[in-house]
């Protein structure tokens, strides 16, 4: 450590720190623009100016690196007249349309010119004009002549979001911030930029001149999208959502989120709310009251029940939803006498789970994911399935960890990586037990299968079997992939041999939730695949959209069209649900309370931020009505926090509850030999949100989805730039564009599930047909 004095107080820094650095530790604020703690230095604006004694002039205290004795001074008249210099120079340019700026009122040059700037400009000649870019629908670069370039934006892109999308060109001051190449910005993590931006150069286009800062009141709230869990604050003005920011959590999301969590608040404000319950009657919808709605429900159950018996009645609910919600609406159906209850709409292997009333997890903390030394990533489409949890590792991989990946299709991670292993779906197994092989060879153990040899698996060995701090982490598709329990078994052996956490990366906001709330069939019950591929005699649908919520959309969509009463609790009159009877019109997060526990098995609580919309209701109370129309005991909670503890009990021993251990003995199937589907949902197809933000719909990630197809077979089928293919699955079948992609396996075709375009297709890992269209 080194002292130095600043300010007349005595401050210890590691070496290598910066002045700045030594400021933030003891408190003191230098006025700055350029400097981000999270971000590289570039000593762009000095502003940070100060005085350092036996310095002959006034020393940058983001570039200026400490020395054991050194004496700093931030409020001397050298170093203030020097600060104010520098405004003045800022300001030379700067249109001055405070009025008219959305960044008013919480804008870093605005209040550093309060207390640095001049009442008056000595600048006499006339003002540069930077000309607007359009950079995409999600920010708005409009008034680029405010931009101080400070390269906030540019370094975010390149060390955080790992996409230099953004650059400086020119020289002086012709110098100007643009994309590079005069495209989009495309980044999951693009809105950042936003709030980075010391200045109102970068805006939010969704948000902007919605309304003033200061009109708008804060709240804070959880993400309910992925198992991140980010924290935000939500801003609204007369009861309508307009704007969403990051809450800083380092253990979470630290000061970031991703764009879906940032602009996915369209869908709350949009057409397609439902209000007002629905019934459907001569097969046109009837809106009524909650009473009329409710009794139609229970009388529907009762009758169903009395002459088919419970064996037909199940419920699907969203992991999305809260822990008080998934409860009570388990509790309901097993009240009635079905276990029939599940939130695995998209997995295969239902052997796979948890003890009851345990869940699977991350098997580590959020935070360690930034500290890795190597990581192996199976099954995963990182950078779209998780990009906070993308964006750590990619920390990790910057300090120099080893980052391997395990898949059918090798995206780009914007990140190094040390390996990939490359096979289709129903190979995954055999490479893993190849690594395991490499293991067992190092250890002087018995390997738990037959193993071939394989570079890569070596090298993927060879790294987990080095350092300390190291992961094995089961991505979305290695949870729903149809050997998930086998995946898991040899996962669990590696990290047992290599001293590697193992764990999963979570889909959901609340994956880890469902589990421990119970919201998994019981002995007897009828788990998800098997709901979504036969008629119900009753299904209710807890904000599932079957067509795109299921691993197999063909099947659940025909089962879908012979069910008996469909009662489908939705936020969204449009849902998917064709063949529903009732419509439920149930509040989204912004409008209720609940709780969801996130990857780590962190329980993060909330209210509702506004009341809910016309006649829309948070889902826990509806069931609870429900549940006493029933007549069932225990639906007499008169507050969410009384759910809650009724939910998860304990919120102590939660840790205790946290459980990875395999269920599964290990195998290693044999792999197909036929073209397998491999099948990734698209970042902004994921939930009910999403699909409804129209910015998010404009993405160059939303759009039109598209086949991927091996070299081989591109060549074999004769297919140019721009053609298209038909792809078959059983009696199922669809046309897309086609591309190609030559990460992928020889034998596998990428094919995206989530979509209405590929909502006729079966099962997300099966055999599939492909010909030119």
């Amino acid at each position: 450590m080194i002292e130095i004095e600043l300010d007349g107080q005595k401050v210890s820094v590691p070496e290598g720190s910066m002045v700045m650095h030594a400021a933030d530790a003891a408190g003191k604020t230098i006025p700055h623009f350029c400097y981000h703690r999270k971000l590289s230095i570039a000593a762009n604006c000095r502003m940070c100016l100060v005085d350092i004694e036996k310095a002959p002039k006034p020393m940058p205290a983001c570039a200026t690196p400490v020395t054991q004795g050194m004496i700093v001074r931030t409020q001397t008249d050298k170093a203030v007249k020097a600060q104010q210099s520098v405004m003045e120079f800022l300001l030379i340019n700067h249109p001055l349309d405070c009025p008219i700026c959305d960044q008013g009122g919480e804008c870093q040059l605005q209040d550093l010119a309060v207390g640095y700037g001049k009442g008056a400009s000595r600048y006499q000649e006339e003002k540069r004009v930077v000309f607007h870019k359009n950079v995409g629908p999600l920010i708005s670069m409009e008034e680029m002549s405010r931009c101080i370039h400070c390269t906030r934006c540019v370094r975010f892109g390149q060390e955080i979001a790992g996409v230099m999308e953004l650059g400086m060109i020119h020289r002086g001051e012709h110098s100007e911030i643009t994309t590079m190449t005069g495209g989009t910005v495309d980044s999951e993590l693009s809105g950042n930029m936003i709030d980075i931006c010391p200045v109102g150069a970068l805006t939010s286009k969704p948000f902007r001149y919605s309304a003033r800062t200061w009109e708008l009141s804060r709240r804070k709230s959880v993400s309910p999208h992925d198992s991140t869990g980010a924290n935000l604050i939500v801003q609204v003005k007369n009861g309508q959502v307009l704007r969403v920011v990051p809450l800083e959590n380092e253990d979470v999301n630290e000061c970031w989120i991703a764009d879906r969590d940032r602009f996915s608040y369209e869908a709350l404000n949009s057409d397609q709310r439902l209000t007002q319950p629905q019934i459907k009657q001569g097969g046109q919808w009837q809106t009524v009251d909650w009473t009329t709605a409710l009794n139609y429900v229970a009388d529907g159950l009762k009758r169903v029940k009395a002459e088919h018996g419970v064996a037909g009645i199940g419920a699907l609910g969203s992991a999305h939803r809260t822990v008080e919600e998934l409860h009570l609406l388990a509790k309901l159906v097993r009240g009635f006498g079905s276990e029939s209850i599940d939130t695995r709409t998209r997995h295969a292997d239902f052997a796979n789970m948890a003890p009851v009333g345990q869940a699977q997890w991350l098997g580590t903390t959020i935070a360690s994911l930034s500290t890795l030394e190597a990581a192996f990533v199976v099954g995963s489409f990182l950078r779209k399935d998780h990009p906070l949890f993308a964006q750590r590792i990619r920390q990790a991989a910057r300090k120099g960890a080893a980052v391997f990946s395990l898949n059918a299709v090798q995206d780009d991670w914007a990140m190094p990586l040390a390996g990939t292993l490359t096979a289709a779906p129903s190979a995954w197994a055999q490479s893993l037990a190849n690594v395991a092989g490499y293991i067992a060879s190092a250890k002087g153990v018995a390997a738990p299968a037959a193993a071939l040899v394989d570079a890569g698996a070596e090298a993927v060995a060879q790294a987990l079997l080095s350092g300390e701090r190291k992961a094995v982490l089961l991505g979305n598709a290695a949870a729903q992939h149809p050997q998930a329990g086998a995946l898991l078994a040899l996962a669990q052996w590696i990290g047992a041999h290599t001293g590697a956490s193992v764990g999963y990366l979570s889909a959901d906001a609340n994956t880890v939730g469902a589990q421990l709330v119970k919201a998994l069939p019981g002995a007897g019950g009828l788990n998800a695949g098997q709901m979504l591929s036969q008629p119900m005699k009753a299904l209710l649908l807890l904000d599932v959209e079957p067509a795109l919520d299921a691993a197999d959309a063909a099947a659940a969509k025909a089962a879908m069209a012979g069910a008996g009463l469909v009662v489908a609790f939705t936020s969204f009159k449009d849902a998917a649900v064709d063949n529903a009877d009732v419509l439920l019109p149930i509040a989204p997060f912004t409008e209720t309370g609940g709780a969801f526990v996130n990857a780590e098995g962190r329980v993060q609580a909330f209210h509702g931020v506004t009341k809910p919309l016309g006649d829309a209701r948070p889902a826990w109370k509806v069931l609870r009505v429900l549940g006493n129309l029933l007549g069932l005991d225990g639906f007499n909670q008169e507050t969410v926090e009384e759910v809650r503890a009724e939910a998860l009990g304990d919120v102590a021993t939660l840790a205790q509850r946290l459980n990875n251990t395999a269920s599964a003995a290990i195998a290693v199937p044999a792999a197909g030999t036929g073209l397998e589907r491999v099948a990734d949902v698209p970042i902004y197809a994921a939930d009910a949100l999403v699909r409804r933000a129209p910015s998010l719909q404009r993405t160059a990630d939303a759009r039109a989805p598209m086949a991927g197809v091996p070299a081989a077979l591109w060549a074999q089928l004769g297919l140019a730039e721009g053609a298209k293919v038909k792809l078959s699955q059983g009696g199922a079948s669809a046309v897309l564009a086609a591309r190609l992609d030559a990460t992928l396996a020889a034998n596998a075709v990428r094919v995206p599930a989530g979509h209405a375009d590929t909502a006729s297709l079966g099962a997300m890992f099966g055999a599939i047909a492909v010909e030119k269209a």
